[in-house]
């Protein structure tokens, strides 16, 4: 790399950020600077090196400010958006996080997750961890619109952020844990949005548990009565509350085809 190259990618990463802008792909940079692919990318190594640039995907390459060195990376809310524009994909921030941004979450979770249409690894970006979560109608799903200092990020709406709890506690510390979550998202939620919310659910079973936590546990019937006229007439299987725990013993409640194979214990 010449010293020249060196300073010429300075200065232009310089004047992207007075632009406001905080990444650029190799592709970018290649056009911007007149330099082939190889000595872009030796350059880009240098000031990784450096700590002034970190890339979380091959090819896509975040700024880092002063002040967020400490964290080697944009907090992702800020850069998401245009990480998934690079890679085309559909996203929106879920689970929760999306909790988290809808107020209704007791720390801040370890994890930034996303809900994307397939399978991607998770991501590290300095002390920032991404976690894709693959489902089905991503760009179909509810969403609000959330501004950043970057711009603005898209995230599941309160409704559909209560059926994805529902659909992966696994990834949300359990059943016991989504209740807790779903307690502080009532604020948050109408229960005649939940109606659209349904339509891009494809197990029922999410329904059926959601409907009995809010009609049982919860105690909100008018959130559990548009997804109990939703499954009324459809389903005819039991279902086990938490499916990979035991059904031995468990209790069944007729109205949700629910078997009760755990105890409750949130912290309402």
């Amino acid at each position: 790399m010449t010293a020249k190259l060196k300073k010429n990618l300075d200065l232009w990463i310089r004047k992207l950020q007075a632009e406001g802008r905080y990444f650029f792909t190799t592709k970018d940079a290649v056009l911007a600077l007149k330099k082939s692919t190889v000595a872009v990318r030796a350059s880009v190594r240098r000031f990784k090196s450096k700590g002034f640039i970190v890339s979380p995907v091959r090819g896509f390459h975040i700024i880092i400010p002063p002040e967020y060195q400490s964290l080697g990376c944009l907090p992702p809310e800020q850069f998401i958006p245009d990480l998934m524009n690079f890679l085309k994909q559909p996203y929106y921030v879920g689970l929760l996080t999306a909790a988290q941004f809808h107020g209704a979450s007791h720390q801040k979770p370890q994890e930034f997750q996303v809900v994307v249409p397939k399978n991607r690894k998770k991501i590290k970006c300095g002390s920032v961890l991404i976690h894709f979560i693959a489902r089905q109608f991503v760009k179909d799903i509810p969403k609000l619109d959330i501004k950043t200092p970057r711009g603005f990020v898209a995230i599941s709406s309160p409704e559909a952020t209560a059926l994805d709890l529902v659909s992966y506690p696994q990834y949300v510390g359990g059943l016991n844990n989504v209740v807790t979550i779903l307690y502080e998202l009532l604020e948050k939620m109408d229960a005649q949005k939940m109606i659209l919310a349904t339509q891009f659910v494809s197990e029922l079973s999410s329904l059926q548990r959601l409907g009995f936590l809010f009609d049982s546990i919860l105690k909100k019937k008018k959130f559990a009565l548009p997804l109990f006229n939703v499954i009324k007439k459809r389903v005819k299987a039991f279902v086990p509350l938490v499916p990979s725990a035991s059904k031995k013993g468990a209790k069944p409640n007729d109205k949700w085809k629910i078997l009760i194979n755990m105890k409750i214990e949130a912290d309402l």
